[in-house]
């Protein structure tokens, strides 16, 4: 009888630390990073141009993580994993976090391009814009090929057609940015593609996102930003 009531007390105890209730502002990031077993996280944002550290996550022998945070907004953080002696480019991922639960798993060896995270839509929507614009970079490499192998004796080659086409792509490239951002502009990822990727476009554009935001996304800390860029763009005009 005794084993029993443990047994039944251990599983209330793990249910209602599955089920735990987060303030409206928090962040419960939970993940594991394949094959490291001892090293240190480091949850960070950008605060004005800095890299600000929110967490230190120490793992000793499991290669599991948690961490508790607290975010008045959905914005992009960074996990940055120390590999102790081991160096390597491949530390730091970049993740658009929202208040809520959200999941990590990725490896070690392969940090970046083995990482998935659940739980944030505005994550789920960024990996798709992200898998056009990469469709966009082929193409553009493409286009810098033919033109290195060009000046290089190419018979063929028309540097005039090359330049029409690597810019036809760019106004294709900064229309599906525009779209995709007026299309979902009821999420936090519509103005930070507006801050980060066309920035430069024509203000009509530009416009037209900021007006169809709804106010949670104007209210955001990306959607103040956005609007404070277009109001100091206009002052500069």
């Amino acid at each position: 009888m005794y084993k029993i009531i443990i047994a039944a007390l251990s599983l209330v105890l793990f249910t209602a630390c599955g089920d735990e209730k987060l303030a409206e502002n928090e962040v419960l990031i939970t993940g594991n990073v394949k094959g490291l077993k001892k090293g240190k996280l480091f949850i960070q944002k950008i605060e004005d141009t800095t890299l600000v550290a929110l967490d230190t996550i120490t793992l000793n022998g499991d290669s599991h993580f948690e961490s508790k945070i607290k975010l008045d907004s959905p914005e992009m953080l960074y996990i940055f994993v120390d590999r102790g002696v081991t160096n390597s480019v491949d530390n730091n991922l970049l993740f658009f976090a929202e208040p809520g639960k959200i999941n990590v798993e990725t490896e070690l060896e392969f940090f970046l391009g083995k990482a998935k995270v659940t739980g944030s839509k505005n994550q789920e929507l960024y990996d798709e814009y992200k898998g056009i614009i990469s469709q966009f970079n082929d193409e553009q490499l493409k286009l810098l090929k033919e033109q290195i192998l060009g000046t290089k004796g190419n018979k063929n080659y028309s540097a005039e057609a090359n330049k029409t086409k690597q810019d036809q792509l760019l106004k294709r490239r900064y229309l599906y940015a525009a779209n995709f951002a007026m299309t979902h502009a009821d999420f936090e990822v519509a103005p930070y593609i507006a801050l980060t990727d066309i920035y430069d476009m024509q203000p009509k554009y530009l416009e037209t996102i900021h007006s169809k935001m709804t106010k949670k996304v104007a209210d955001s800390k990306y959607g103040k930003k956005f609007a404070k860029y277009l109001k100091d763009q206009k002052s500069n005009i």
